[in-house]
């Protein structure tokens, strides 16, 4: 199921599934990986090909631990290189989180290789969800310990943490175990360290994109999960820049709604789908 191509001078892993001329595109977020969106892959693959990079650094992809290499500017890169190294002349992208900054460079660059775009609980600007100061003392931890001891240390203290949302909240009961075990250790144990303060950095200190939104002219959807109250404004901002946009506000979700409330989430995506590829 996974697969790895050469590009850049590193590895990029990736899950593929379904058949079909244009394919769907997933990319992942900050400190996530493919696993990310592979309970919702055999869905998606019902409606066409699917593709789940893994953004450098992350997952099963190279750890190159150069933080020069770490950029919002040279995750599109790659991932507009990865779509040419699969011979992909179309698709449709969807970018979470940073993975939806890294989209917003991408189709800026190469507008005609991505024919609509799926903007989910991202932003066009530094965000506003986790403050700087804690990345930064986060990444200082990371560095010291590795990314192992690390995702030890975030799971002794979530209970006490007030960042997390009721839905987050929600998704760790019913996954019980699995939750840390299955999807929050992977990531965060393939992660190289580097990527964790460089990237984190990058979201801060990138430059906004808010005049540019107005040069995206492919079908756009902003997807945000009503509880992911750090990337409302900023999804309200995206809409309102991006001429035609529409909106999905998934209930009972926060910055993770494929899997926070996947009916919801599937529902929006499969509309999407419908209305760009008629």
């Amino acid at each position: 199921m996974y697969q790895k191509v050469a590009l850049n001078g590193l590895d990029v892993a990736y899950a593929e599934a379904g058949s079909g001329a244009r394919p769907l595109v997933l990319v992942h977020g900050f400190t996530g990986s493919k696993l990310d969106f592979m309970p919702r892959l055999a869905e998606l693959a019902a409606l066409g090909r699917v593709l789940v990079p893994d953004l450098r650094g992350h997952g099963d992809s190279t750890n190159p631990g150069d933080a020069r290499g770490y950029s919002l500017e040279q995750g599109a890169s790659d991932l507009l290189g990865f779509l040419a190294k699969l011979d992909i002349k179309e698709c449709d992208l969807l970018g979470h989180s940073m993975g939806g900054m890294i989209a917003l460079r991408a189709v800026l660059a190469d507008s005609a290789r991505i024919q609509s775009l799926v903007l989910m609980d991202t932003s066009a600007r530094a965000p506003e969800g986790v403050r700087r100061e804690t990345l930064d003392a986060g990444a200082q931890v990371a560095n010291a310990v590795g990314m192992s001891r690390f995702a030890e240390i975030l799971r002794e203290h979530a209970p006490g943490d007030e960042s997390r949302t009721e839905a987050d909240q929600r998704l760790q009961l019913e996954m019980g175990d699995a939750y840390w075990e299955a999807w929050r250790y992977p990531n965060y144990r393939s992660m190289d360290p580097v990527a964790f303060g460089a990237f984190g950095a990058a979201m801060f200190e990138q430059t906004p994109l808010l005049d540019r939104l107005a040069e995206i002219v492919c079908p756009t959807l902003v997807l945000v999960g009503t509880g992911d109250t750090g990337f409302l404004g900023a999804s309200e901002e995206l809409a309102r820049g991006i001429s035609g946009a529409r909106v999905a506000r998934i209930p009972n979700a926060g910055h993770q709604p494929q899997l926070e409330n996947p009916d919801a989430w599937l529902d929006a995506i499969r509309n999407h789908l419908a209305l760009v590829r008629t």
